[in-house]
């Protein structure tokens, strides 16, 4: 009878254990792990090229003139400015590509917002053109046309004006 009991006593035990071992499975579970990994992002990276440094100035003429600002990547959004500096007399003019917008309060400097990764000419129709009815151009001697193309990140700042004193801050 003891063993019986005995017996009897182990059956349900074990019955019991299998009926909570086996709601305890049913309620819980488990996943793999998935590790990710953080990288810094490639940042920005831009390139300022033309193909021609010195040029000759007469009158009336029309004088290709091809700076480019390359956004080569940007891992988003990015402001691109450009600083133009003249020593260029009067009578030799340029104008701006309309895709680039003067920033308020700081004279010669230009910004595209959001800037892909893509080529940006700087003048319009990439030229300079001379007066025709200059008859000295002597002024133009040793004159410059200086380009100088920046980019910071789009992050914070919500004007361009933001923007370009974010970068002098960069900068200094």
């Amino acid at each position: 009878m003891k063993k019986r009991t005995l017996v009897l006593v182990l059956a349900v035990v074990l019955l019991f254990g299998a009926a909570i071992g086996g709601t305890y499975a049913w309620l819980n579970a488990k996943t793999q792990t998935i590790d990710n990994v953080f990288v810094v992002g490639e940042g920005i990276a831009i390139t300022l090229t033309e193909t021609t440094d010195k040029y000759v100035v007469e009158p009336g003429a029309t004088i290709a003139k091809d700076p480019v600002v390359t956004v080569q990547s940007n891992g988003g959004g990015c402001w691109v400015f450009v600083k133009v500096e003249s020593t260029l007399p009067e009578f030799v003019k340029y104008s701006i590509e309309k895709t680039w917008t003067a920033v308020p309060g700081y004279e010669g400097v230009y910004y595209i917002e959001n800037a892909a990764e893509t080529a940006y000419p700087v003048l319009q129709d990439n030229q300079v053109t001379v007066d025709s009815d200059v008859s000295d151009v002597s002024a133009a001697a040793q004159a410059t046309l200086s380009f100088t193309a920046y980019a910071i990140q789009d992050d914070a700042a919500t004007t361009a004006a933001e923007a370009w004193e974010a970068m002098l801050v960069e900068l200094a």
